[in-house]
């Protein structure tokens, strides 16, 4: 290993690892020796074997929502960025399991065991989209809706199209169709009532 011993360093390594030979099989024994440093080195940043998993999840789960914030933080209508913010977490999530399958399969089975990770990513995403919608009851372009639980039943009706457990369904290919529909029929009930 060329330089010092990094977190990032050992995060990267620990991808590479996991996507060879999959996370039953992954030890921190193989991370260290694929960086060619011992055992303990690799637990000087990380304390565990989970540590090292929930943080190399932590690493990916950010990667999918670092676009959506943008949506979040940009300008434009609620509805608008709503729109944005479902299509992208979708694409985001479709694409890898296009693109990268074997990521995509060993990134569903760690996520499956690192629970705490996956809870406080869902809680992000679902504040995230709870800010779109705020920021849409401020403007009266939205109803006067709680947006904490607007934002749960947003990423909760929408799940078909960007959660790891619908993947099998994702090459229907009249999906695009289907999200747009279920986007129509929230974004209306969260419409302002004459």
């Amino acid at each position: 290993m060329a330089g010092p011993l990094t977190r990032e360093g050992i995060l990267d390594t620990a991808e590479q690892v996991l996507r060879r030979y999959g996370p039953a099989k992954t030890t921190v024994v193989d991370v260290a020796r694929a960086l060619d440093v011992s055992h303990g080195s690799v637990y000087r940043h990380f304390s565990s074997k989970a540590a090292l998993r929930d943080a190399v999840t932590q690493r990916w789960l950010d990667r999918v929502s670092a676009p959506l914030e943008e949506i979040v933080a940009g300008s434009g209508s609620a509805e608008g960025r709503l729109r944005d913010w479902v299509r992208t977490l979708a694409a985001t999530k479709q694409g890898i399991a296009r693109e990268d399958p074997e990521l995509f399969a060993t990134f569903r089975r760690v996520t499956d065991e690192a629970g705490e990770v996956v809870a406080a990513h869902v809680d992000h995403l679902a504040a995230q989209v709870g800010r779109i919608v705020a920021d849409g009851v401020a403007s009266g372009e939205l109803a006067a809706v709680d947006p904490e639980v607007a934002g749960r039943a947003v990423l909760r009706a929408t799940a078909l199209f960007h959660h790891p457990a619908h993947a099998d369904e994702w090459g229907d290919p009249r999906l695009d169709d289907q999200l747009d529909a279920v986007l129509d029929l929230l974004l209306d009930g969260l419409r302002p009532r004459s």
